[in-house]
């Protein structure tokens, strides 16, 4: 990441600023409209002063910091200097969302690179209020792209900007688990791993990337429940879609194991369309 340009015009030099706290207090808020509008040099002269304030953390209508604002306006630079001066890496909008939650989700790869190599303190495997880490943001946005390019006419030219992000989202996902984002944490609601929700929307791609890491406890992984159903009893469901078998033997080269039961007292088997496709997949 670069740094702020060293002919920077302090347009807002804290030591000529004469305006009274409180009067300036009420128009913090243009630090986020700096932001938002990736003015760099103007967000850095005014981050300087609400720093002194004490208030470089201060949140818009939607809860979001500056931080949060640059992390979702994908302005790397802008992220690196707020981190620099101070803003609370961790700090979450109304819905829980850390920046890198929102850089996750959205794609931007610089900005999580940013906040991963500029931050010493950030949580990584911190929940939004739909009990999600930045890891699972990161891998159900990657499967909506890949649904989405999946879905395009076999006759019309390939949409090289969803190509773009998809290819975006998951060098998002790999730069998580490089920082060490953990594969086993299990979300919430339905207690998910990141495999789970991968194989769930039938993305082949991601499911053969997970299986590919060097994960020291690999069939633990892959044989983990979610509300009583491994990776392998939501491949089995996986009815007509056109990844099933391969996923499904994908996750039985791995270790899963075709015997667990779930807590409707069915194999994996069990669950497998009726009729000549699924008799192929049984085989």
């Amino acid at each position: 990441m670069s740094t702020l340009p060293a002919r920077q015009k302090n347009v807002w030099d804290s030591r000529a600023f004469h305006f009274d706290k409180n009067i300036f207090y009420r128009f913090n808020r243009i630090l986020h409209i700096y932001t938002a509008k990736g003015l760099r040099e103007y967000v850095y002269a005014a981050a300087e002063i609400l720093r002194d304030l004490g208030k470089l953390d201060c949140k818009e209508h939607k809860g979001k910091t500056p931080l949060l604002v640059a992390a979702t306006a994908n302005h790397p630079f802008i992220v690196q200097d707020l981190l620099s001066l101070g803003s609370d890496v961790n700090a979450c909008d109304i819905k829980g969302q850390t920046a890198l939650h929102l850089a996750a989700t959205y794609g931007f790869p610089t900005v999580i690179q940013a906040i991963l190599s500029t931050s010493v303190n950030v949580n990584l495997e911190a929940r939004n209020f739909e009990g999600l880490t930045p890891l699972h943001c990161a891998v159900i946005s990657h499967s909506s792209s890949m649904k989405m390019l999946a879905s395009q006419d076999p006759g019309q030219q390939t949409d090289t900007s969803l190509e773009t992000q998809a290819h975006d989202k998951l060098t998002c996902i790999q730069l998580l688990l490089q920082y060490g984002a953990s594969t086993f944490s299990q979300d919430i609601k339905s207690n998910k791993t990141v495999l789970h929700l991968a194989v769930k929307e039938g993305n082949l791609h991601l499911v053969q990337h997970l299986l590919s890491l060097n994960i020291p406890d690999m069939c633990n992984f892959v044989n983990m429940k979610a509300h009583g159903n491994t990776a392998l009893h939501m491949a089995a469901g996986l009815h007509g879609h056109i990844h099933q078998e391969e996923i499904i033997r994908l996750l039985l080269s791995q270790g899963a194991d075709p015997s667990i039961r779930n807590l409707e007292n069915d194999q994996p088997a069990h669950l497998l369309q009726a009729g000549e496709r699924g008799e192929k997949v049984r085989a």
